[in-house]
């Protein structure tokens, strides 16, 4: 049966799409006048090939003429030839999925790169994909250190490279960290606050509707439960990406976020908490358990991510969770095993209350940008004023030495007002509204225990600054995800190269490779003055083996 095929391109500039048929061989010259009139139209095969130069990424459409129960339509998109696969290391299927799933559709076909690709783009793309995880290897702490900075070591230095392409948003995913769940911690407290505002004996005079705490709380959940479903599709699509967070020295405290922020919407809960079952609260103390194993080793066991090195307000996380864990657990009437959860974190909180106190690690002062988790001081004895009182059954001597104790590290960052000027928003304006939404629920039920003008009044005006700060970096945080639409940018943090890599390398690599002179490697070096100061100098003492060849063909 004979079949005539087309090649159909389809150019991605101006939209045109160009049909030109192939050109019969000599045994199919003699044909009806209709195909011999294709034939005198048809254009040559070096002019097709001049037609497709002006078109960007053109797919090729090859249709045959065939019954229709056997015709079949393959599109083969040329970008799929020169796109860029770094982010496969990242995916948990390293793209086989998708090539499956398109194969099993029929509509596309891999193919492989073309062959007139640069040895220089193999060169930089092989050494990246190295450093990159190749070997399913993350950085180390000392490795994090040495290649980001800023406030939450969320940005690259710039003599590194990143793994993944900087000239190009990332996907989704990718481009969301672990610390969006700060939003969820702020929101379900909120929810936790105004149930404490309604049930408080000392807050009775301002009745408060239970409408707002049903209200707070089905916006919790449902905060709650967009942010977990999204994280987890990148749990399932991109697990080395929250593999390296789980190793990064801050982001790895923000995995309590969870959790906590879960205890806190059972607290909240619209009805009372002891008609919950006891089941859950050993689900949700179960992860908190494994990662105070985990991170607790490592501050103790040194290395390079013991306590002294790492140390910084964000630490306060892993140690908050084991006071609401106790809080909530004396409220559902369990004795025990909230009381040893008390116990480590007490004895964890004064390490690293003493050790963020003295700045070992650097000696050096916060950046400006990290100043508002100084917030994170107060969570941690907040909350244990709060369980204390609730495990003991009153509120002794011991819970109010850590609310007072609280109060004045509440009073010395207010007073110090303008350390939190001109900070630029980031997710990390979330850790205002946490412990300052703490810090009104320890004081309310404080004011039950000493009732008098002056508790109740700090009371109802530390809840409300807490309430209002919640709500304007709620407002923020949408209006900089959709209107702005910056609130997620690359997440460059997860894209360290496993050894030291400076761009100055990956210049020198491009060279070699493209055959260009010393004088363009000069050039380059000029371009790019963030190069670590090493490398230029092993370059400037060693020449190129272009140059070196060039010295041997001199007489």
């Amino acid at each position: 049966m004979s079949t005539s095929e087309s090649i159909q391109m389809a150019g991605m500039g101006d939209g045109t799409s160009r049909t030109c048929p192939l050109p019969e061989p000599e045994e199919h010259q003699h044909q009806p006048a209709e195909h011999q009139h294709q034939d005198a139209v048809a254009a040559p095969l070096p002019q097709l090939m001049n037609l497709a130069r002006y078109h960007t990424q053109p797919a090729l459409t090859i249709r045959t003429e065939e019954p229709p129960p056997l015709q079949r339509v393959r599109t083969v998109s040329r970008s799929d030839s020169t796109r860029d696969r770094r982010f496969d290391h990242f995916k948990t299927f390293s793209g086989r999925l998708e090539r499956q799933l398109s194969n099993l559709r029929g509509v596309a076909v891999d193919i492989e790169p073309a062959a007139a690709d640069s040895n220089s783009n193999k060169m930089i793309s092989e050494e990246e994909t190295d450093d990159g995880g190749g070997g399913r290897e993350v950085p180390t702490a000392d490795r994090y250190f040495a290649a980001l900075e800023g406030p939450e070591l969320e940005t690259l230095r710039p003599t590194e490279v990143s793994v993944l392409p900087e000239d190009e948003t990332w996907p989704f995913l990718l481009r969301f960290p672990i610390n969006a769940f700060g939003m969820c911690l702020g929101v379900s407290s909120q929810a936790m606050l105004w149930k404490t505002l309604q049930s408080e004996p000392s807050m009775a005079f301002l009745h408060v509707s239970p409408a707002v705490n049903n209200a707070l709380w089905w916006v919790s959940t449902s905060l709650m439960a967009l942010i977990s479903f999204i994280y987890l599709l990148k749990v399932v699509f991109y697990f080395e990406a929250v593999r390296r967070e789980f190793h990064h020295p801050i982001r790895v405290n923000f995995f309590f976020a969870p959790w906590i922020a879960c205890l806190f919407l059972v607290k909240g809960m619209p009805y009372p908490v002891t008609d919950i079952n006891h089941v859950v609260w050993y689900i949700l103390m179960a992860p908190i358990l494994f990662l105070d194993l985990k991170i607790y080793g490592q501050w103790m066991s040194g290395g390079d991510r013991r306590l002294s090195k790492v140390a910084t307000p964000t630490n306060h996380l892993a140690v908050v969770g084991n006071f609401v864990g106790a809080l909530l657990g004396a409220k559902m009437g369990l004795r025990e095993v909230p009381i040893f959860f008390f116990a480590v974190g007490v004895v964890h909180y004064l390490v690293l209350f003493v050790t963020l106190y003295q700045r070992l690690p650097t000696n050096a002062q916060l950046p400006k940008e990290l100043h508002p988790v100084f917030f994170l001081f107060i969570a941690a004895p907040s909350v244990a004023s709060v369980g204390w009182a609730r495990l003991c059954g009153e509120f002794n001597y011991a819970a109010k030495i850590l609310l007072l104790h609280l109060l004045f590290l509440y009073m010395s960052l207010v007073v110090r007002i303008n350390m939190f000027r001109g900070v630029r928003f980031s997710l990390a304006w979330w850790a205002y509204t946490f412990p300052m939404t703490s810090v009104a629920i320890a004081t309310a039920v404080y004011a039950s225990a000493v009732t008098n003008v002056l508790t109740r009044a700090m009371a109802v005006g530390l809840s409300g600054v807490a309430t209002v700060t919640v709500a304007g970096v709620l407002v923020t945080t949408v209006y900089r995800a959709f209107v702005r639409k910056d609130l997620f940018p690359n997440d460059v943090s997860i894209a360290v190269t496993q050894r030291p890599k400076a761009k100055f390398g990956k210049i020198l690599a491009h060279i070699r490779a493209s055959g260009d002179g010393v004088k363009d490697l000069v050039f380059a070096v000029s371009r790019h003055g963030g190069s670590s100061g090493s490398d230029t100098n092993s370059a400037s003492e060693s020449p190129s083996p272009m140059a070196r060849g060039r010295r041997r063909a001199e007489p």
